[in-house]
């Protein structure tokens, strides 16, 4: 009775132990990289220009125009990069499903060879690919996870693949212009805040994908900070070459 018990015990350790994160969603990677793209890319705008020695209106106008152009065109790359590979995706499945309606035999002895060549017996092979092969959509299913590796029923979206890249980039190109818009008039209120939304989206991202949050803050935190850095100086170069 004590090795029963304690069988079962480990069957439901590993079974409360052996779940998985979604690592298909279409909204993760655009949203990261959008937050990231946009706080990084913002500051380092704001601060060339304000290396140059302008004005808190032109810093301010930067930064909103910085916003815009780069929350539209991270969302128009990825609803394009998105939709062209879900076409492609959905041209092979087409070739798939045509080969499947026209030779629905060989179709079937491709799917057992397949299975052997994974160490399956083959007898036990054409079985199971006989069995899968009954319903024309569940085959295709297995064909397309099998031979192109893709779930047909879990395609990512162009739209919210788009829509969460400008909301993420928005939100992070903000970051550097809300202190300016809520009334500071030098540059340090605006860095400050963006280095630790740096940090924090780091820290974020770290969750999610079970690395130190303390390493993935201050490496994003590091890397934002030398992209400013960098650009103040040219900023300041090219405003004392150019006055």
């Amino acid at each position: 009775m004590a090795i029963i018990d304690n069988e079962a015990t480990l069957h439901v350790a590993h079974r409360d132990n052996h779940t998985h994160r979604d690592v298909n969603g279409g909204w993760l990677r655009p949203a990261v990289f959008g937050a990231m793209d946009g706080l990084v890319s913002n500051l380092a705008l704001m601060t060339g220009v304000a290396g140059g020695s302008v004005s808190q209106q032109t810093i301010v106008i930067t930064g909103l125009a910085g916003l815009a152009a780069g929350a539209f065109s991270m969302a128009a790359g990825e609803y394009t990069s998105v939709a062209s590979q879900r076409e492609l995706v959905q041209a092979e499945l087409a070739v798939e499903r045509h080969q499947l309606r026209k030779h629905p035999k060989d179709e079937e002895q491709e799917l057992a060879e397949l299975y052997e060549a994974r160490g399956v017996e083959p007898a036990l092979a054409r079985e199971v690919a006989r069995q899968l092969s009954h319903d024309p959509e569940q085959a295709l299913e297995i064909h397309a996870r099998e031979e192109l590796g893709i779930d047909p029923g879990d395609l990512p979206s162009p739209v919210t693949a788009a829509a969460s890249s400008f909301g993420a980039f928005a939100l992070g190109a903000l970051l550097p212009v809300l202190p300016y818009l809520l009334g500071a008039s030098a540059l340090w209120p605006a860095v400050v805040l963006a280095l630790l939304g740096l940090f924090a989206c780091g820290a974020v991202v770290a969750r999610v994908t079970a690395r130190s949050w303390w390493f993935s803050g201050l490496r994003q935190l590091a890397l934002g900070g030398a992209a400013a850095g960098v650009t103040y100086a040219l900023g300041t170069f090219f405003g004392a070459a150019l006055g």
